[in-house]
């Protein structure tokens, strides 16, 4: 009998996310491994593979459509021998009106049944296919000015592509036409393009307000001197040059955070409700901007790792997270984070902790500045460093004993071999 496929749970937290593209149509055939979509969460979008084998004989929920539950279904898959020469029209080919899936139908006895999604209907209501829509918002179209050709007048991909079968309402209004003009606000006046959020951006909103509203922040800013870092490092490069392995100060200083949580473990907690959670692991969650936005992707067990270790593994987890191939493991944990900006320069900052962990590490720029070295006065090339602690969990004295161990890691850094 046919399989019904449903959207899944791709990390333990998901409950929803955005189809974002199909890689198959009706009357694929697929096999178990093979990638059928692309998904969505609220911090990367994962390949969806297939599990059983069979030919696709219907898409439910077009590409395109956000806010999909978990468990909704999504497409449905039948055996060679169970009638898949006759399948339905496919939603992704953008030429039929997709059915409702199940777990969104809700009809009553006594109610009138709810005029399908692909009826265009009368009124100030266009009715139009989600990726058409968005075409069309990329486009500057105004789909009151289209008409469709999709059953009941739906507005369909061609029709906004500019296609032979497409018609426009307003022959002045060209199928090409430039991005439409910013809009000004009907307060101020001021000029701004609207952009939709997408789900990681979302996330971090979310999170990010909750961190500021419930967490009691404490700041703790010290100066650390890089010179001996600098030296080791150029050092290590050297002879790990024949392995193809290039350490960056980076590199350097989440080991360097990871020994100094391993130091002080009271700083390697988090805050629960009424528990305090102590980690006997340090993991690194480590800030990487992505196109779509930031994201944490984690160094395990970063206080016992070799630094060429770390080095790969950071490369490797950077690179797939701004592709947005990250596995949730891979982003969702950690004991601690760092977030470095002094690549743009920044000299100092303070970063908004990642919750449920209890201090994050913000980094600044390592620059030349007049520094006290055996009671004399020199040249030093000196970064700021400011951790932020949840003081709910960690209380000032032992931020500030994490924040000397950090610098006298840093400063001495040898230890980082041990």
């Amino acid at each position: 009998m046919p399989t019904p496929i449903k959207m899944p749970a791709l990390s333990p937290t998901m409950e929803e996310g955005t189809l974002a593209r199909w890689l198959v149509k009706v009357g694929d055939t697929v096999t178990s491994g093979d990638i059928m979509a692309e998904i969505e969460t609220d911090k990367a979008t994962m390949e969806f593979e297939a599990v059983d084998e069979g030919v696709i004989v219907d898409i439910a929920v077009p590409e395109g459509t956000e806010g999909v539950k978990v468990g909704t279904v999504i497409a449905t898959l039948a055996g060679e021998d169970e009638g898949a020469s006759a399948p339905k029209a496919a939603a992704t080919a953008d030429t039929a009106a997709p059915p409702v899936p199940p777990v969104l139908q809700a009809p009553s006895p006594a109610s009138t049944p709810a005029t399908p999604a692909s009826t265009r209907t009368t009124g100030d209501r266009v009715i139009a296919s989600p990726l058409a829509r968005r075409i069309a918002a990329d486009k500057g179209l105004d789909l009151a000015t289209v008409t469709g050709s999709g059953p009941h007048g739906r507005i369909i991909k061609a029709d906004v592509e500019g296609t032979p079968d497409a018609a426009v309402a307003a022959p002045s209004a060209p199928l090409h036409a430039p991005p439409a003009a910013p809009v000004a606000t009907p307060d101020f006046g001021l000029p701004y393009e609207a952009e939709k959020l997408n789900n990681v951006r979302k996330v971090i909103a979310r999170r990010l307000t909750e961190a500021k509203q419930t967490i009691p922040h404490i700041y703790l800013t010290l100066d650390v001197r890089l010179d001996p870092l600098l030296k080791l490092r150029g050092e290590l490069n050297a002879a790990l040059a024949e392995d193809g392995i290039k350490l960056s100060v980076n590199d350097l200083l989440i080991k360097a955070l990871a020994k100094a949580l391993a130091r002080v473990p009271q700083c390697n907690v988090s805050f629960a409700g009424d528990e305090l959670r102590k980690y006997s692991r340090v993991d690194i969650s480590v800030a990487v901007a992505a196109p779509s936005g930031l994201i944490t992707p984690i160094i395990t067990d970063a206080a016992t790792r070799s630094i060429s270790s770390i080095a790969t593994a950071m490369k490797d987890l950077a690179e797939r997270a701004r592709e947005g191939k990250l596995k949730p493991h891979e982003y969702q944990g950690g004991t601690a984070s760092l977030s470095n900006l002094g690549m743009f320069g920044i000299k100092q900052f303070d970063a908004v902790i990642n919750p449920p962990q209890a201090m994050i590490l913000a980094v600044g720029a390592g620059e030349k500045r007049p520094y006290v070295i055996d009671d004399a006065l020199a040249v030093a090339t000196v970064m700021s460093v400011t951790g932020s602690f949840d003081h709910r969990a960690i209380d000032g004295a032992d931020g500030a004993l994490l924040m000397q161990a950090f610098k006298d890691i840093v400063e001495k850094p040898l230890g980082l071999l041990a």
